[in-house]
């Protein structure tokens, strides 16, 4: 499709002396049809309309975005992403290791080939400049992490990719945004096997977070095949032996000492697809946020260690957990020591934020439709959980259970823009334009109401390249797949504008 803001390439804008114009003709008609044929295979393929910033030729203003959008026409078939997409291969056994990092293994000295390493050249001007590193110099952690209430964060994916890892974080900073949240998964890290890691994408990742002045969560978990054989690769749950997870956070813990702010232990454990397959246990998941919330004070007192996100659900069976249910049973296994904010998510699904859960609970088409069934048995106190406004829910039960002077950090929340008409969450899919007020309006919600017990609010998503709009988490994003080119979805622009405080 023709972008009317740059130059038709098809207009005649120029004259000359003794030229034929008939010898365009040719030229023209195939332009023509061109153009033709493009519009009707997009048009053919159903539209759903992204923005995008405009293009601009230098790298520096790619990785800036203004407020000017244009509409950006994409199929709602399952394509590959502008990027091309990786394999994550399972990290290779690290060659070489300073022996002064702690959780490395220190690599076997090379037999000796009976050569010398050759001497420096004698022309080298021994008043060179030495080379100028690529990432400033870390700023340590000296004393406790601090929040506001609220605090603003994106979910970022930094892994694979280390240009487009910059990009984001651009964006993030730009939008006055502090906080990232990124997870590091154990197998991605520890995967070649027990004490054999590899840094090199984290060590990266740090750097380039430390560079653009933010500060970061931290989601621990995702084992990896040695360390639970019996979960179904890539199945997630948790380790057969604990103390396996209690040495891989110290590991992270020594590396990392000071530079990371805060740490979320695993992620959504009240789900059996995140506990290998098993029945959620809050009591199994303490013992395990116990050992993690341990190991990272034993080496550095300073971050914050937050417990995990945990899944919006009506089901109550060896499925999933409620989560407001998990949570008591956590307080009940002793779990009040071992975090030092509580972790939530705040979906929005049908509604604007500042709806009452009561009402939702009430209102099909607000809540999931299924869950009015009579066979299905939902209690209304459960159906609360399709609104942000659900975060209260969570708070009182910690208020309960004597825990108010913590805060709660939100996770994840957002709304889904889906327009995928045989989507599981069409039925709560919204407009961009309400995506885009919802966004702000939760956190002045947060500002007003939820003051001073709301810390971080870290919304979702700035989408993995890998991604593409065949998988729902795109819908989710306010930044779309694709690089160079920036997709950006009204929200980014709205939350850019809206006043942090």
């Amino acid at each position: 499709m023709h972008n009317p803001n740059q130059p038709n390439p098809y207009q005649e804008t120029e004259k000359k002396s003794g030229f034929n114009p008939l010898i365009l003709a040719p030229i023209i008609i195939g332009g023509l049809l061109a153009v033709t044929l493009l519009c009707a295979i997009t048009f053919a393929g159903g539209a759903f309309f992204f923005y995008q910033a405009d293009d601009d030729s230098s790298a520096d203003t790619a990785q800036k975005p203004t407020s000017t959008v244009k509409p950006v026409t994409f199929s709602t078939e399952d394509e590959s992403p502008a990027v091309a997409e990786e394999t994550q291969p399972t990290p290779a056994p690290v060659e070489e290791a300073p022996a002064d990092n702690a959780g490395e293994e220190s690599a076997e000295p090379a037999p000796d080939s009976g050569h010398k390493a050759p001497a420096p050249a004698e022309d080298t001007p021994p008043d060179a400049a030495p080379e100028k590193p690529k990432y400033p110099v870390p700023t340590i952690n000296t004393e406790p992490v601090s929040m506001n209430s609220p605090d603003f964060s994106m979910q970022v994916f930094l892994f694979w990719q280390e240009e487009i890892a910059d990009r984001d974080l651009s964006l993030v900073q730009d939008a006055g945004f502090t906080w990232v949240k990124q997870e590091f998964a154990w197998r991605e890290i520890e995967g070649a096997g027990k004490g054999i890691y590899d840094w090199t994408r984290t060590d990266r990742i740090m750097d380039q977070i430390d560079a653009h002045g933010l500060k970061v969560i931290v989601r621990l978990g995702v084992q990896p095949e040695w360390a639970a054989p019996g979960v179904h690769m890539p199945e997630v749950g948790p380790p057969d032996n604990m103390q396996d997870f209690a040495d891989f956070v110290t590991a992270v813990a020594e590396r990392y000492q000071g530079r990371i702010d805060a740490y979320q232990i695993w992620n959504e454990p009240n789900l059996a697809r995140e506990w290998g397959e098993r029945p959620p246990n809050a009591a199994e998941y303490t013992e395990l946020l116990k050992i993690g919330y341990e190991s990272i004070k034993a080496v550095d007192p300073f971050p914050i260690v937050i417990s995990a996100g945990l899944a919006p659900t009506t089901r109550n069976d060896d499925v999933a957990r409620p989560d407001t249910y998990f949570i008591q049973e956590m307080y009940d296994a002793g779990a009040a020591p071992y975090f030092d904010a509580l972790g939530a998510h705040g979906a929005g699904y049908a509604s604007p934020p500042e709806e009452d859960p009561a009402v939702i609970a009430q209102t099909p088409g607000l809540a999931n439709p299924g869950d009015f069934k009579e066979e299905n048995n939902v209690p209304e106190e459960l159906r609360r959980v399709y609104g942000f406004r659900h975060v209260e829910d969570v708070r009182a039960i910690m208020v309960k259970n004597g825990d108010e002077a913590k805060k709660v950090v939100l996770l994840e929340f957002g709304w889904t823009v889906d327009p995928r008409p045989d989507s599981p969450y069409k039925w709560h899919a919204i407009t961009q334009e309400q995506q885009a007020e919802y966004f702000v309006n939760a956190y002045q919600y947060a500002k007003q109401n939820w003051r001073p017990w709301i810390g971080i609010m870290s919304l979702i998503y700035v989408a993995n390249p890998q991604w593409h709009q065949g998988d729902e988490q795109t819908y989710w994003s306010i930044i779309y797949p694709g690089y160079p080119e920036l997709n950006a979805a009204p929200a980014y622009y709205n939350l850019k504008d809206m006043p942090k405080e």
